[in-house]
């Protein structure tokens, strides 16, 4: 029997099989990316080139934001019939009474027991309404801040954060990655914060998916969980703290800066390529599914990101896993759907994991879509120095250190938002 020759054709695709099923060693040789070709975002499947902002918003942006739906990231619904909020605290001293604390709770339907996120928000004490940075964070909103009168979580959050003990947060974990949010810097520079926790929308792990909005928002969206991903579950998320930041009348909901670091960078990104409404985008070391470009096979891959968080994505994107060249889109369409709002793309030289010049890349293969916005790009042919941002309404850096969003990335963000505010 085991000589006959359909056992052993069937061993061998047994062992391929195995042997496949894991992904190939992670490539930091620039010398081993192989050649790869690039989508033009701008020439469309009928072989057209688009060259005028009409046909790129009718024809071209909806068809390319489509592959990312059916290939990427899944469905993006819309706003919630019966999404509510509730203000459960205001404190007018916060932050050593430079700023004014709110906490409102978010409910996403009528319903008494509705599902829910957790919003925090700082304003800073002004008689005029004023821009917001807004993103999620990774351990609940009482991580950015040592201020104890922060709710604490409710939801599971993972054990590899200061204070965690069996998924759940303890007073021990209260600003934990304060560090990541310069909140003083942000309102003396005239800027209000708003965060949500964002496993208050779907925990980060595989089988989040069965306490988060995918499954409780199930009938009320009228979308079925593997319709959409945890990236598109934390994406919408952003969309609705823009939906309660436009009751606010102390916020100027037409100055949003969406922002987002690693994984909540790539979730800001399919936000922003959705939601029209954020005014300026902000991707830090967001990598791979992020800015990254995924032909260059450096760092992180698609076949990594399936196999560590096949939650994140739709199950179609695990087609391309060792594949990527087949796949109809790649990120630098990405972010030209997000022309032609300024964005602000960011790396760091020790996160090669991130492949920082297919972060380059992305936001350089994207000028041709913001160029007939009469928009400027990079301005640069080459990947810039460590610590030299470059472009105009495309703007980069590369900053020495890790994985990490930091003091000088914040400083570049700031200003950044100031120079397209004046």
């Amino acid at each position: 029997m085991l000589g006959h020759p359909l056992f052993f054709f069937l061993f061998i695709l047994l062992i391929n099989h195995n042997v496949q099923s894991q992904p190939p060693a992670t490539n930091y040789d620039e010398a081993k990316v192989p050649p790869y070709t690039l989508p033009d975002p701008l020439l469309t499947k009928k072989g057209k080139h688009i060259t005028t902002v009409r046909k790129w918003e009718k024809i071209q942006r909806p068809y390319i934001l489509n592959l990312f739906k059916e290939n990427v990231y899944g469905q993006f619904p819309g706003k919630p019939a019966g999404m509510h909020f509730k203000e459960t605290e205001i404190d007018s001293t916060a932050l050593d009474g430079k700023a004014i604390r709110k906490q409102i709770t978010v409910y996403f339907s009528t319903a008494d027991n509705a599902a829910k996120m957790e919003l925090l928000l700082y304003l800073p004490k002004t008689d005029h309404p004023v821009p917001i940075f807004a993103g999620l964070n990774f351990c609940g909103n009482h991580c950015i801040s040592n201020d104890p009168e922060i709710k604490l979580p409710e939801n599971w959050i993972a054990n590899n954060y200061p204070g965690i003990v069996d998924n759940k947060a303890s007073e021990k974990s209260r600003g934990s990655q304060l560090s990541r949010w310069p909140l003083k810097e942000i309102i003396t520079r005239g800027y209000g914060l708003a965060t949500v926790y964002y496993g208050d929308l779907e925990p980060d792990h595989a089988e989040g998916w069965k306490n988060g909005i995918r499954s409780s928002m199930k009938e009320n969206l009228k979308l079925e969980p593997e319709a959409w991903s945890a990236m598109g579950a934390w994406a919408w998320g952003l969309s609705r703290i823009q939906d309660y930041l436009e009751t606010d009348p102390a916020v100027d909901a037409r100055k949003t800066i969406v922002h987002g670091h690693s994984r909540l960078g790539k979730a800001t990104l399919w936000a922003a390529a959705n939601d029209q409404r954020f005014a300026i985008v902000i991707s830090n070391n967001s990598g791979e599914g992020g800015a990254a470009l995924s032909r260059r096979d450096f760092g992180e891959t698609i076949w990594n990101l399936n196999s560590s968080f096949p939650h994140w994505f739709v199950s179609q994107y695990k087609k391309y896993n060792g594949n990527p060249g087949q796949l109809p889109v790649d990120q630098h369409m990405l972010i030209a759907l997000i022309a032609p709002r300024p964005i602000y793309i960011a790396s760091a030289e020790e996160d090669k994991w991130a492949d920082p010049k297919g972060e380059f890349l992305s936001a350089k293969n994207a000028e041709a879509v913001y160029n007939i916005y009469n928009k400027k790009g990079l301005g640069v042919e080459e990947m810039p120095g460590a610590n030299q941002p470059v472009g105009e309404t495309i703007r980069y850096h590369i900053r020495t250190g890790k994985h990490d969003i930091t003091e000088y990335d914040w400083k570049q963000y700031l200003e950044f938002a100031g120079k397209k505010f004046d």
